[in-house]
C-alpha cells in the first residue's frame, strides 16, 4: 500500500496588496476529488497543516457561481466535506513540523489561495520537498495554487529545487478572470516562471496536468480528478519497481 502525505494550508486569510485580509482556505474540489480517489485506491493518507491548525475550506469554492452554476456538484462537495471522517481529519490534522518525509511515497499539495499565505514561506514544506523531489522513487504533486509551496524549496547549494522542471499552476490569465489579480500581492504563474520553472499553461479553466518525471502538477480546480489519477499512476509505477 502506498502512503501519501497531504499538506493543506492552515491559513484563513490572504493578505492583499492594499493590506486587506481576504477570507481564504483550501479549495473544496481540490481536496475532495483527490481525497476520494486516493482513499478508494487504498492509499494511506496523512493530512497535515503548519502547526496542526484546522484546515478550513474557502467558502467561495462551495458557491454555485464558482462551480459553473452546477448546484448538484456543490451539494456533492459540501456533503463530502461534511462526512464525519473527513470533518475529523480537517479539524485535527497532524503538524507539518513533525513530519518525517522519508516515511512517505509522495506528497500532494492542494490549492486555494491559502498556500500563497502560509505554505509559500514555510521552511518545513521546503524540508519535505527537499527530501522527496530529488528521489525518483517518490512522487511530488501540487494542484492550482498549491504550487506556491514549491517556492521556498532550495537545494544544498541554494538553487531553487524546481528550476528547469516542467510544471503548471493556476495561470495569470485565470487569476485575472477571477477579478483577484489586481489586488493580489503576487501571481503564482508569474512567480514560478520568474523562479526558473519551465511553465506549461493549458487552456483557461480546462483540465490540464503536466507530468515531469516524479513531478505531477495540475492547473486549476478542473484538473483535480485528472491530477489525482496521474499521482496514482506514478505511485503504482514506482511500487512495481520497488
Amino acid at each position: 500500500m502506498s502512503s501519501l502525505l497531504v499538506i493543506l494550508s492552515g491559513a484563513t486569510r490572504w493578505t492583499q496588496q492594499d493590506g486587506t485580509q481576504r477570507p481564504t482556505g483550501f479549495w473544496s474540489e481540490e481536496f475532495a476529488e483527490p481525497h476520494k480517489a486516493f482513499t478508494e485506491a487504498g492509499v494511506e493518507l496523512t493530512i497535515v497543516t503548519p502547526g496542526g491548525r484546522p484546515a478550513v475550506v474557502d467558502e467561495l469554492s462551495l458557491t454555485v457561481e464558482a462551480n459553473n452554476g452546477d448546484e448538484e456538484k456543490v451539494a456533492e462537495l459540501r456533503a463530502y466535506l461534511e462526512r464525519e471522517d473527513v470533518k475529523k481529519l480537517l479539524a485535527a490534522p497532524g503538524r507539518l513540523e513533525d513530519v518525517d518525509p522519508s516515511a512517505f511515497d509522495g506528497v500532494f499539495i492542494p490549492g486555494g489561495h491559502g498556500p500563497m499565505q502560509d505554505l509559500a514561506v514555510n521552511e518545513d514544506v521546503a524540508r519535505v520537498l527537499q527530501t522527496l523531489l530529488p528521489d525518483q522513487s517518490k512522487v511530488v504533486a501540487g494542484l492550482c495554487h498549491g504550487q506556491a509551496a514549491f517556492l521556498p524549496a532550495g537545494d544544498d547549494e541554494g538553487q531553487w529545487l524546481f528550476k528547469g522542471r516542467r510544471l503548471t499552476s493556476f495561470t495569470d490569465e485565470e487569476e485575472t478572470q477571477t477579478g483577484l489579480a489586481a489586488n493580489a500581492p503576487w501571481l503564482i504563474g508569474s512567480r514560478l516562471k520568474a523562479a526558473g520553472a519551465d511553465f506549461v499553461p493549458g487552456q483557461a479553466w480546462a483540465s490540464h496536468v503536466v507530468v515531469d518525471g516524479n513531478l505531477v502538477t495540475g492547473q486549476n480546480p478542473a484538473s483535480a480528478a485528472a491530477a489525482a489519477q496521474a499521482v496514482l499512476k506514478e505511485l503504482a509505477a514506482r511500487a512495481l519497481v520497488a
